[in-house]
């Protein structure tokens, strides 16, 4: 079995994908105001099926629920859709959603249990949706205070009822999303040691030096990590806030990050490939490669990788060999196989226009540094 399986979907940059539940459907967004769904056929190859094209200006980000078969996507346009399938008509219908926001939407969230989603956005707040059944439409809570800068990346704490933020002001934010409008009686933990109303601050971090580009609790929520801009990986305990483990690699800005285990996480970034960096003791230590490629930076081209390298890269200098299975940036890992807190399968989506799987159990076979 191969480590990796890798697909080229666009020639151009995929900034966002969602799997459905069985992951026989992917949607992804690129460049333009439209969302693309892709079915798996009987090889397992994607192919182009639909495409939703309700926003009016570049699409941002994108979520798939895996119970309710919703989809929830949000643009530059400063607007959010859920769309849901027809049963009768077999057509992706978009609903409404009140955001009430002057910027645009940057990202976008489903919350483990589905019934509410958040949507970040350049107006410098987060707001909290969540379905109005006596008006039919999905309405808004905005938390403001102390978020200064554009949200660019969050994540939701296996709780559903906490929610991690990572933004351009150079923080890292853990918020209370309790909706009394729902009803909802959090269990307290590290993160909220007494029930807090919606929008309490729970916790802050500091980078100091980059913008935060992505945030991602671990599996038991004790643990949250996240990257910055200033090429570095941080990771701290709930119950230990004022200890951050934070490494700083010699890579370039990493933009993306997903927990195998509870000591494990890779990241992804500018560097096109992903990059593991476990927990050891009171340390984080140094990422490890996870792509190996077998290619020779020597070898001579054919003429047909030398078509293929002008479609890639725009050249065919034959001193300058892309060694990665990427060939541009990493813009996004999911994971897509778990079992009991420990990832199986995940997936890359790069601005080369491929989407990765990797098979964590091969690359455990062959990387001595991944444990699971």
């Amino acid at each position: 079995m191969a480590a990796k399986k890798e697909q080229r979907l666009l020639v151009s940059p995929i900034s966002g994908h969602a799997f459905n539940a069985d992951m026989s459907k992917v949607i992804i967004c690129d460049t333009t105001n439209i969302a693309t769904i892709y079915q798996q056929d009987a090889k397992g190859i994607y192919t182009k099926e639909t495409e939703l094209t309700k926003h009016a200006d570049r699409v941002k980000s994108v979520d798939w629920a895996p119970n309710s078969n919703r989809i929830a996507t949000c643009a530059a346009d400063r607007n959010a859709y859920i769309w849901n399938l027809n049963a009768e008509t077999k057509e992706w219908e978009p609903s409404l959603v009140l955001l009430r926001i002057e910027r645009a939407a940057t990202y976008i969230r489903w919350s483990p249990k589905e019934d509410r989603f958040a949507v970040g956005s350049g107006a410098r707040l987060l707001s909290i949706c969540y379905y109005d059944e006596e008006h039919d439409w999905w309405v808004s809570k905005h938390i403001k205070k102390p978020i200064r800068s554009t949200i660019l990346c969050c994540d939701w704490h296996p709780n559903n009822y906490i929610i991690a933020i990572g933004s351009c002001d150079f923080k890292c934010r853990v918020f209370s999303s309790a909706l009394k409008e729902l009803e909802d009686k959090p269990e307290v933990s590290g993160w909220m040691s007494k029930l807090s109303k919606f929008g309490t601050l729970l916790a802050e971090f500091d980078t100091s030096e980059g913008w935060v580009h992505g945030v991602k609790f671990s599996p038991s929520g004790d643990k949250l990590a996240w990257v910055s801009h200033d090429s570095s990986v941080n990771v701290v305990d709930m119950n230990s806030q004022e200890k951050v483990f934070r490494c700083l690699t010699k890579s370039l800005p990493l933009t993306t990050a997903i927990w195998l285990n509870e000591t494990s996480v890779v990241c992804g970034g500018h560097d096109n490939y992903p990059l593991l960096y476990n927990i050891e003791g009171d340390k984080l230590a140094h990422g490890v490669r996870l792509d190996i490629n077998e290619k020779k930076a020597g070898a001579g081209m054919s003429a047909m990788a030398r078509f293929k390298k002008l479609d890639d890269l725009g050249t065919d200098d034959k001193g300058t060999t892309v060694t990665t299975t990427h060939l541009n940036a990493i813009s996004e890992l999911r994971v897509t196989k778990s079992d009991e807190g420990k990832v199986k399968q995940f997936s890359s989506a790069g601005m080369d226009g491929k989407i990765v799987f990797w098979d964590v159990g091969v690359l455990a076979s062959t990387i001595t540094e991944l444990k699971i």
